[in-house]
């Protein structure tokens, strides 16, 4: 059957106390709404609605995709209103509707809401509380059928004494929502036009109400504010990192590790404490991660070693490379094989080749060097000159004393080397010596300044 997806992304969130939109704080490092519009993508309806309302502007540029209809809701009158402003677009046999608000919300319980879709029933995302303040309530008769649902605060006591709470997440007939959207009345304490209405007009009409229940009741946890919010950050690196581990990889501490994005992880795969993965990472097999590293959009080869304190963007760690602590590879850093990078080392566009050493406090930039170099401590090649960049190339096997300067464009021949404190400006052919550094001179008798008595 088609499906039409509805996202009501409209409120304000005034709790948040924030200039941003509601839906527009992210939960691991990915705005609440754009969680939801991944899973929805999982379900491959053929049409996402975003129903946008207050921050309309910035909610779409932040979002804009081909495959996303952003609907305008003018003035937030309710969530029976929001889905209304939608309906000329929604022409599936099901519609479902989700909220911006709600990120944590998986595939696999919305697959079984709408399997329990029909023309003559519609389907209901229920979840039982141990305090449902503010949840409507789901009131079913002596059977356990649903016969409405009662908002909070216009529920009688008995009512509000009920502990399955409405989600409302819904999946209903997409030829009956026209139909009961135009029938819905404001006659309630908040002046607004509930979707929640639609149960019992439903069951007026002789329509089944269905229930189903997500597996963890976070999942249908919104956020209102920065608690809220910053729970479901906690649950979802929780829940991320449960999935890590039961894909081989050993957290050293569960609760101290952050995932905001995508990470593909091997077997035998160590990651200590207060590390950060962002954007697309990659680790093979037997990679170990020391604690405090950010690691974004970059590649860890099978045997990698990050140690501690190391930041990486956009970079590749080759087999059985290593690179910190305190490293930062910048993009287009690559490490061949077994190449290492020590403390206070940082790569931008360069290329280590196998087995080469960059070990302690150097800037290397659009670089390539050759496997077996060694870059002596305090290097740092001269790659701009206020307006271009240039490159430095070195051979295989060359030795590169400490405190050199590289002026680019310059190459460095295979098995040269350069003098400690030089300023090298030109190339080296291979196998030679290069010293550029001014002549020592020694001043005897020279004595030191002294401080002036006031």
């Amino acid at each position: 059957m088609s499906l039409d997806i509805v996202i009501l992304a409209a409120g304000q969130g005034t709790r948040m106390r924030s200039a941003l939109p509601k839906v527009l704080h992210p939960v691991a490092g990915k705005a609440m709404l754009g969680h939801v519009i991944d899973t929805a993508r999982k379900l491959q309806p053929q049409g996402i609605h975003v129903v946008i309302g207050h921050g309309a502007d910035t909610v779409r540029e932040r979002l804009a995709a081909d495959d996303l209809d952003f609907v305008l809701q003018a003035q937030q009158l309710g969530t029976g209103h929001a889905v209304a402003q939608a309906l000329p677009q929604l022409t599936a046999e099901r519609v479902l509707i989700l909220y911006g608000d709600v990120p944590l919300i998986e595939e696999d319980t919305l697959q079984r809401l709408l399997e329990k879709v029909k023309d003559d029933q519609l389907a209901l995302l229920t979840v039982e509380l141990d305090d449902p303040t503010g949840y409507g309530r789901i009131v079913r008769d002596a059977h356990g059928v649903v016969k409405a649902i009662v908002e909070h605060k216009d529920a009688s006591p008995e009512q509000r004494a009920i502990r399955e709470g409405n989600t409302g997440i819904l999946a209903v007939p997409g030829k009956r929502l026209a139909e009961w959207l135009g029938r819905l009345s404001n006659n309630n304490a908040q002046g607004e036009y509930y979707l929640t209405d639609v149960i019992a007009m439903a069951v007026a009409d002789g329509l089944v109400v269905a229930t189903e229940h997500p597996h963890d009741a976070m999942e249908v946890q919104g956020a209102n504010d920065r608690i809220q919010l910053a729970e479901l950050e906690r649950h979802y690196q929780k829940r991320a990192a449960r999935r890590l581990m039961a894909q081989g990889v050993t957290l050293l501490d569960p609760t101290r590790f952050d995932l905001r994005g995508e990470a593909s992880v091997g077997r035998d795969v160590l990651i200590d404490v207060n590390v950060i993965l962002e954007g697309r990472v990659v680790i093979e097999d037997g990679v170990e991660i020391g604690p405090n590293c950010v690691i974004k959009d970059s590649t860890l080869r099978s045997g990698a070693v990050v140690k501690a304190n190391s930041h990486l963007d956009g970079a590749e760690l080759g087999e059985g490379a290593d690179c910190g602590p305190f490293a930062r590879l910048r993009p287009g850093a690559v490490l061949g094989a077994k190449a290492h990078v020590g403390n206070f080392v940082e790569l931008k566009n360069a290329v280590l080749g196998e087995g080469a050493k960059a070990g302690h406090l150097a800037y290397l930039g659009d670089a390539e060097i050759g496997a077996r170099t060694n870059v002596g401590a305090g290097t740092i090649t001269c790659n701009y000159d206020g307006a271009n960049k240039f490159r430095t190339v070195m051979g295989e096997d060359v030795f590169v004393g400490s405190n050199s300067s590289l002026v680019a464009p310059v190459n460095l021949g295979d098995g040269c080397t350069t003098g400690a404190g030089s300023t090298i400006t030109q190339d080296v052919p291979a196998n030679a010596l290069a010293v550029g550094r001014g002549k020592q001179r020694n001043i005897e008798g020279w004595k030191r300044p002294v401080k002036v008595k006031k």
